[in-house]
């Protein structure tokens, strides 16, 4: 029977600061929202801010109350959801892929580069009502937005990581003969994880805004809808606790991807 090793006074003293700073940030961080909110509710109710432009934390509590009375927000939100995630998986498997076969091909490479920096400099909305008579009035197109605008970011970002793969070491595994094979699968893509994992977590944000892009553009539900819709009425209150209720979706996702994050360090480790 295996017995666990017996911490060190030392590395218990260093366990229990670093806690503590964890704590400290995590306390900061709760401390500053609360303020932020406090400050935003009694500027408002005093008439420092004009509360029908800003809204308030109270009013946008009594918006959210509504909303889910209406039975409606859980829908708009599934649907928005649904749109980013599908956004997010296709634009990363393509993305990647892409960088995979650029690096593969040093000609590809030096062919595609001048147009991977076009297509991520052209502001995708642009291309809405191109998307929109390709992909119809439908989901098709939202998605097809949030693919767009994360597919480049993604490319870019990998075909970089593979690119900057210590050349050292690729040195040491062609003298060794390794097919170009074994040097992305035992080599290059192993030490890019990390810029994997930090692909994904640009790629939440990339995500989100294609979906409420498309969702200005051709949509029936949704928050993107929520937001178009009580902007064009003058509801304020409705497009903040939208706005509200998407931070805390987009937080989600980001910590998920932050939970995948550790257990590929734990798994590489």
């Amino acid at each position: 029977m295996k017995h666990k090793k017996e911490l060190t006074p030392l590395h218990k003293q260093f366990l229990k600061k670093e806690r503590k700073g964890k704590l400290t940030v995590f306390g900061g961080q709760f401390g500053f929202l609360i303020l932020c909110f406090a400050l935003w509710e009694i500027f408002a109710h005093y008439g420092v801010i004009d509360s029908f432009i800003t809204s308030s934390p109270s009013r946008i509590w009594r918006q959210f109350g509504e909303l889910l009375k209406n039975g409606n927000l859980f829908l708009h939100i599934y649907v928005s959801t649904k749109e980013t995630v599908i956004g997010f998986l296709i634009g990363t498997a393509l993305g990647t892929l892409a960088a995979i076969v650029l690096w593969w091909s040093p000609l590809l490479n030096k062919i595609f580069e001048p147009y991977l920096v076009v297509l991520n400099s052209l502001p995708k909305v642009a291309l809405g009502p191109i998307i929109i008579i390709w992909a119809g009035t439908g989901q098709a197109a939202i998605i097809t937005m949030a693919v767009l605008i994360s597919v480049v970011v993604t490319t870019i970002t990998m075909l970089n990581g593979f690119n900057n793969t210590d050349p050292n070491k690729i040195l040491l595994l062609k003298t060794m003969r390794a097919k170009k094979i074994d040097i992305f699968g035992k080599l290059v893509l192993p030490s890019n994880l990390p810029t994997l994992v930090s692909c994904l977590k640009i790629n939440v944000g990339m995500s989100w805004i294609g979906t409420i892009m498309g969702e200005y553009l051709t949509s029936q539900a949704g928050l993107g809808y929520l937001i178009l819709y009580g902007g064009q009425v003058f509801k304020l209150d409705l497009v903040m606790t939208c706005i509200l209720v998407l931070c805390v979706i987009a937080a989600v996702m980001y910590l998920l991807v932050a939970l995948l994050e550790k257990s590929l360090v734990r798994w590489n480790s």
